[in-house]
């Protein structure tokens, strides 16, 4: 698999349809996921540290920034570019120090991206958050937009929990029951999550 692809007809998105009507609204009016894959996992594992905390604008007002000064955003390059030029793109220096350990750790094999898509959820998540800076959500955001996982439901996530109030008519006042959708969902919450970060994008959900 090479793309996050789903369209209403989708046999996945048929059953979520079935087992949820409310968000079978929502698939309706989102449509059709079409999302490629970011396979380079060094590379997409440094575009997630440097976004952590950030707009999805933000972030990638950033990452254009060091890319022009980054060729590549290739391992072997980085020693050779100052913690100065690389700040002054507007990544912090606590980022800057973690994408400086992911890569010491990557061109030494400590953290061995050839070998994870074969590890299950679990172990991909503890093998990622043992590098520094990375934590639950970043390793999530991994197993979704770059190994492709289709049963991923990240419970940190803010603007997951903003849709599921708005799409529920939950106030915010109220407690969130994230297990309740989670079993609901199963086994296909990546597939869920995309459509309420497509009611997010669509302006759907008020921020």
């Amino acid at each position: 698999m090479d793309r996050l692809f789903f369209t209403v007809e989708d046999e996945r998105v048929k059953h979520l349809a079935k087992v949820d009507p409310k968000l079978e609204k929502l698939i309706k009016n989102v449509g059709t996921i079409d999302i490629p894959l970011s396979t380079d996992f060094y590379c997409s594992t440094v575009k997630r540290i440097i976004g952590q905390q950030l707009s999805l604008k933000a972030a990638q007002t950033i990452i254009g920034r060091v890319e022009n000064i980054w060729q590549n955003f290739n391992p072997e390059l980085l020693e050779d570019i100052s913690d100065d030029l690389i700040c002054g793109c507007g990544v912090s220096f606590p980022k800057l120090k973690y994408i400086r350990d992911l890569t010491q750790k990557y061109l030494t094999r400590e953290v061995d991206f050839s070998t994870i898509h074969m590890l299950d959820d679990e172990e991909v998540i503890k093998t990622l958050t043992n590098i520094k800076g990375i934590g639950k959500w970043t390793a999530e955001m991994f197993l979704i937009f770059s190994l492709g996982r289709l049963d991923v439901l990240s419970y940190g996530d803010v603007s997951i929990k903003n849709a599921i109030r708005w799409l529920y008519q939950i106030e915010k006042e109220q407690s969130l029951d994230l297990d309740y959708f989670y079993e609901k969902w199963q086994p296909y919450n990546s597939i869920a999550s995309l459509y309420l970060w497509g009611a997010i994008d669509l302006g759907f959900v008020k921020k």
